[in-house]
């Protein structure tokens, strides 16, 4: 009866389909066992798939109309949450999926072409930013940190910023101590750890830091830097949008009186 309405609703307002994930979760969400009515919206790709792949879901045992089988491809799925068998393609079917006029995958993107031309592109690197921060490395010690405290660390100085030795030099800085680290969007305190395995010009901040903690007299202190902080949204990935947290132009700063 809910598949028959929705059909005639989506016929009747266009807008149906536009909100379609929502209204799913609004209408048929509260019909569904405790804890799933995020799943409503699986429904739909229920449909969507009994509907362009029938034969697929027929052998398999998800047959009948349209909205017979996709009632009992979701229905499946909720009493099945480790896994369910949706449908079997031969392999001349497989190709199918390719929607070109020869069934062949088109690698000739005009954006990607475009940025093979780039390959020998220098990144820029900011005369008042000489260093390159590589932020979010994932230690040993940095796993889980949004459901741990502090006290489970217990290797190296906590969320400290790691750097080569030559470069530490050059500043008049020595291991443990604290300096500044400053980004084009922003700049804090953090403990410098010197490593070998950081190569000249490179630094690099832990993923997972900048988090607020409970000190020793119950009031909130915050640990670390968040990594998310120091990296510019604009200075990013020209095709995927994301921000090049592996080269954030940075510079380091020794504190006055360290």
């Amino acid at each position: 009866a809910f598949g028959e309405a929705f059909f005639t609703a989506a016929a009747t307002n266009p807008a149906v389909m536009k909100y379609v994930s929502v209204l799913l979760y609004r209408t048929l969400g509260p019909a569904l066992p405790a804890g799933m009515d995020q799943a409503a919206a699986v429904w739909g790709l229920c449909l969507m798939y009994a509907q362009k792949n029938p034969k697929a879901a027929a052998r398999v045992g998800f047959d009948g109309d349209t909205l017979q089988a996709a009632n009992a491809l979701f229905t499946e799925m909720l009493n099945n949450p480790s896994g369910v068998e949706f449908g079997e393609i031969s392999q001349e079917e497989m190709w199918q999926s390719v929607e070109k006029p020869d069934n062949r995958i088109r690698l000739d993107i005009p954006e990607m072409l475009e940025e093979w031309t780039r390959l020998d592109y220098v990144p820029r690197r900011e005369i008042d930013y000489p260093m390159i921060l590589s932020a979010g490395e994932r230690r040993s010690e940095t796993t889980n940190t949004i459901v741990r405290s502090d006290k489970w660390h217990k290797k190296g100085a906590y969320a400290a910023l790691a750097m080569c030795a030559r470069d530490a030099e050059a500043l008049g800085c020595s291991d443990g101590e604290s300096v500044r680290l400053v980004t084009p969007k922003a700049s804090g305190v953090v403990t410098l750890s010197v490593s070998d395995r950081m190569q000249t010009g490179h630094i690099s901040l832990p993923n997972g830091m900048g988090l607020d903690m409970l000190d020793e007299n119950g009031k909130l202190k915050r640990r670390g830097l968040a990594p998310n902080e120091f990296t510019d949204s604009s200075w990013r990935d020209p095709i995927a949008g994301t921000p090049w947290h592996k080269h954030v132009p940075a510079r380091v700063e020794r504190l006055e009186g360290a």
